[in-house]
């Protein structure tokens, strides 16, 4: 952007999570000229520092509003984002509700752009939280060397996930035969883009009622928001990036302090894989919530506790209170 002025983007108010005073949205030019969107949220001085907040799959910048809140009224500034292919990002197919992906390095480059953009306004320390496909893309800025990040506090990170009754195997190769002819943009079988919202009763992303009913209000008021099921290339995706934090040597270089907070109950995020990709890095540490699911920013008040206690203890190491 230069020294262009920055050009507003919306940002919706959500019920019972308006837009925090001191939040704002812009647009950004991303890899290869994807238009980005990302916020900033600033509090009143003096700050502590910046929270980079990296929501999951599907997860939009107003999903995150509370956690914005909560964090200014800890004294950081908050910069949160749309991944390309969601929120009010440039989508990646046609058909907008799809859940597409072709190269974490592309979400790398991303991140890389809007942290130019942001930068002169970000005080330092800077500190990431990143959610379920966030938290494993931000790992894997670290893993590529970003050094402006002085510690990270990770909620269920996608490190491995659940397959259902599909085998791994089966399902890489799946992925993997699609997109090499050119059928990525197809959903994962059993997948449709016009499912219904699922009961509270049956979900398995939280088990506060309260917040589930408003983020599924957020998207029946705003739609432009809202996302469908992954396809075979965001499939590819996943098993690609995962296996570079499973395999690769690069987050074993990552000198700063990685919490890893993993929900007991998960039905998505692989607990096993969390742990072992967590021991991988020099100063991690893992942490369960126990009984939660999912999305633990979007659980019940007891849950997001353990959250908050981890993110509080490492904060104050790196980023101290005035």
């Amino acid at each position: 952007m230069g020294d262009a002025a920055p050009l507003p983007a919306p940002l919706y108010d959500t019920e019972g999570a308006p837009v925090p005073p001191g939040g704002a949205a812009e647009w950004v030019i991303g890899a290869g000229g994807k238009r980005l969107r990302a916020a900033l949220f600033v509090p009143p001085s003096p700050h502590r520092g910046t929270v980079l907040v990296s929501g999951g799959r599907t997860e939009p910048i107003e999903k995150y509003l509370e956690t914005a809140a909560e964090l200014m009224a800890r004294g950081f500034v908050v910069f949160a984002h749309d991944w390309r292919g969601q929120g009010l990002s440039e989508r990646l197919l046609g058909e907008r509700r799809k859940g597409h992906a072709v190269r974490y390095l592309d979400f790398v480059a991303d991140l890389a752009a809007l942290s130019a953009a942001f930068e002169s306004r970000l005080p330092k320390p800077w500190l990431a939280i990143g959610h379920s496909m966030g938290g494993c893309l931000s790992a894997l800025v670290l893993a590529m060397g970003e050094q402006r990040v002085s510690g990270a506090v990770l909620s269920a990170p996608m490190f491995g996930i659940h397959l259902g009754a599909t085998p791994e195997p089966a399902a890489r190769a799946m992925a993997t035969v699609s997109t090499l002819v050119g059928l990525g943009g197809l959903l994962v079988p059993g997948s449709h883009l016009d499912e219904p919202v699922v009961p509270f009763a049956e979900n398995i992303l939280t088990h506060d009622e309260a917040r589930y009913a408003r983020n599924n209000a957020m998207f029946a008021d705003h739609p432009d928001l809202a996302l469908g099921p992954p396809t075979f290339g965001w499939l590819a995706f996943a098993f690609r990036a995962m296996d570079e934090l499973q395999k690769g040597a690069g987050i074993t270089r990552v000198e700063i302090p990685v919490t890893v907070v993993a929900a007991g109950d998960d039905r998505i995020a692989d607990n096993v894989a969390l742990k072992k990709v967590t021991a991988r890095f020099p100063n991690g540490r893992y942490v369960e919530v126990p009984g939660a699911f999912h999305e633990i920013l979007q659980e019940t008040d007891a849950h997001r506790a353990v959250f908050w206690r981890e993110f509080d203890d490492l904060a104050d190491k790196v980023a101290p209170r005035p």
